[in-house]
């Protein structure tokens, strides 16, 4: 399945999960709202942020009641300032209370992934460097974290196990080393990339002589990075990896490496302060 298609089953499936767990058999408390209440709401950011998730919110209250109606005032990718209304909701006051937990929920957790990620991206800016997700993300969310990434200017490294050969070090020890490794990858799926996880230059030789597309470069420091860089010569794309934080994001990229990717970007993310309000109400 392509990416795009993966992306549109993930927002449905995820859509429907999120009512399930947070409704299911029904809303009870919305049960206090006369049926025939019409609502009017705002969506506010508390903070600085970058938006993300409106395809998802948008097929939550699909679901939950077709009468919802959206208006937008952002899209994925926008920046969203502190007390900026971004989205409006008008229907019937039972299904607007029903959703905003859930749609409040994915809002915050994916804006938060981008918000991290254009944080990251601008601290290297003017290097060159591209900033790589990795498959720590939050369980049943790796689609759409990794959608996030892209929204705050980051890149996907690869979405799972199905898609590139990422050979780490328990793997070259089982296949008997870095050639053997890669060799059986080529044989194996010779139209994928291969990555090889190296952990000293010598390594990083033996990745480069057995022809890796992609080496990864684990917890080098600065010196070795840089190393590494004169080593490659432009042979392989590389990939700094460990270590990385805010205070030495801008260091090792400025070592020459191709990209770097960082776990923290979907596994530690924090989610952003936004809060939906009712503003008026009308008995229909």
């Amino acid at each position: 399945m392509q990416y795009r298609e993966a992306l549109a089953e993930d927002i449905r499936t995820s859509a429907a999960r999120l009512l399930a767990e947070d409704v299911g058999p029904g809303d009870i408390t919305a049960q206090l709202i006369p049926a025939k209440q019409w609502a009017w709401a705002r969506v506010v950011a508390r903070e600085d942020a970058v938006l993300c998730g409106v395809a998802w919110v948008d097929e939550l209250y699909r679901r939950l009641d077709p009468s919802v109606k959206l208006t937008w005032h952002a899209a994925d990718g926008d920046a969203l300032a502190p007390d900026q209304v971004f989205l409006e909701l008008e229907g019937p006051a039972r299904s607007l209370m029903t959703g905003e937990r859930a749609a409040l929920n994915l809002l915050q957790t994916l804006s938060g992934t981008a918000t991290r990620t254009r944080d990251y991206t601008a601290r290297v800016a003017g290097t060159g460097v591209a900033l790589l997700d990795t498959r720590k993300t939050l369980p049943g969310l790796r689609l759409a974290q990794k959608y996030a990434v892209t929204c705050g200017g980051g890149h996907n490294h690869r979405l799972g196990l199905h898609d590139a050969f990422l050979i780490k070090e328990n793997h070259i020890a089982a296949c008997g080393g870095i050639t053997a490794a890669v060799t059986a990858a080529r044989r194996i799926a010779s139209d994928l990339p291969v990555e090889v996880e190296v952990e000293t230059l010598d390594e990083l030789d033996a990745a480069l002589e057995a022809g890796a597309d992609t080496v990864m470069l684990d917890n080098f420091d600065l010196e070795t990075l840089r190393e590494a860089v004169a080593r490659n010569a432009g042979r392989s794309r590389l990939e700094a990896s460990g270590n990385v934080s805010e205070a030495t994001l801008r260091e090792i990229a400025e070592t020459g490496v191709d990209c770097i990717s960082i776990g923290a970007l979907t596994k530690d993310v924090k989610a952003v302060d936004l809060s939906m309000r009712v503003v008026h109400t009308e008995t229909r």
